[in-house]
C-alpha cells in the first residue's frame, strides 16, 4: 500500500498550517478579479480569472501533481449560466519536500467559455473557488467571486487573447503521429502507459495523465522518451480498492516541455 500513501504527504504538508491559516496569516497571499471579455458570434462569453499571487507563492493547475491541491469552482449560485469551459494557461512543473506539484507563480489569467442560459441578458458570474496556495507550507485557500458580465465593448482583452495563446498546443497543432495506451492490472488498481509519438518539446519533457474517471488516485507519471515518442506510466487506484473501468477516449495527456506543452484528448488501445 505503499503508493497509496504518497497524496497523504500533501494533505500533512496542508495540515501543518491549519492554525495559522485560522489566525488569517495566509489571507493576503492572493489576489482574484474577474476580467469582463466579450461576446462572441455564437451567443458565448469569453471572460477570465485574474490571480495575483504574494511573491514567493503559487497556485496549481487542474491536475496539480502529488503536492498540489486540485482547484475547485463552485457555480451553483451564478445566474444565467448554462455551461463554463476554462482553458488553462501552460503551467510549469515545481519540485517541493520531493513532490512534483504542475502549476503556477506571480500572477495566471484563466480564461473561461461561458454560455448563457438567455443570450439576451447579462451572466451573473458567482462563484466559491477552493485551490490550494503554497510557498513553504501549503495551504488551502478559498475565496469567491461575484461580477455581473454586461460590458457592451465586443473587442477582445489583450490579456484574455494572451492567456488564450498561452494554452498548450492541440495535438494537431503539435504533429503528434500517433497516441495510444496500454493498461495491465496491479496489485492495487492498474497501470496504463501511454505512448504519444511527436516532436521533441524542449528540455526535460513531463507527461501528465488524467483519466476522465472521478475519485481515482493517479500517480506521478514516469515519462521518458524513445526517439520520436513520450512514453509515460501511471499507476490508478481507486480510493475504496475497488474496481473502475477506463475509456480510452477520455483518456488526456498533456506533455510539458521546455519550449511549450501539448494537450492529447484520447488514445488508442497500444
Amino acid at each position: 500500500m505503499k503508493r497509496a500513501l504518497i497524496p497523504a504527504a500533501a494533505l500533512v504538508l496542508c495540515a501543518t498550517a491549519f492554525p495559522a491559516l485560522a489566525q488569517g496569516q495566509f489571507d493576503n497571499v492572493l489576489k482574484a478579479d474577474v476580467l469582463q471579455g466579450w461576446n462572441l458570434p455564437d451567443g458565448r462569453r469569453i471572460a477570465a480569472v485574474q490571480l495575483t499571487l504574494a511573491p514567493g507563492w503559487k497556485t496549481y493547475w487542474r491536475a496539480p501533481g502529488d503536492a498540489g491541491i486540485p482547484p475547485h469552482f463552485d457555480w451553483s449560485r451564478a445566474r444565467n449560466l448554462e455551461a463554463v469551459s476554462i482553458s488553462w494557461p501552460t503551467p510549469k512543473v515545481h519540485k517541493q519536500n520531493g513532490l512534483r506539484s504542475i502549476g503556477y507563480s506571480d500572477q495566471v489569467i484563466i480564461p473561461m467559455y461561458l454560455t448563457p442560459s438567455t443570450n439576451s441578458k447579462p451572466i451573473r458570474l458567482r462563484s466559491t473557488v477552493s485551490i490550494g496556495v503554497c510557498a513553504e507550507v501549503c495551504v488551502p485557500h478559498q475565496f469567491k467571486l461575484d461580477a455581473t458580465l454586461d460590458a457592451p465593448d465586443p473587442s477582445p482583452t489583450p490579456a484574455i487573447v494572451a492567456a488564450l495563446a498561452d494554452a498548450p498546443y492541440s495535438a494537431d497543432e503539435a504533429g503528434v503521429r500517433a497516441a495510444t495506451c496500454s493498461l495491465r492490472p496491479t496489485d492495487l488498481g492498474m497501470e496504463l502507459e501511454a505512448h504519444v509519438t511527436l516532436p521533441h518539446t524542449g528540455g526535460t519533457e513531463v507527461a501528465v495523465i488524467e483519466t476522465g474517471t472521478p475519485g481515482l488516485w493517479i500517480s506521478e507519471a514516469r515519462t521518458t522518451r524513445q526517439g520520436d515518442t513520450v512514453v509515460a506510466i501511471s499507476e490508478m487506484i481507486h480510493p475504496d480498492g475497488g474496481a473502475f473501468a477506463l475509456n480510452r477516449s477520455d483518456v488526456r495527456i498533456t506533455i510539458l516541455g521546455g519550449d511549450y506543452a501539448v494537450d492529447v484528448r484520447g488514445c488508442t488501445a497500444g
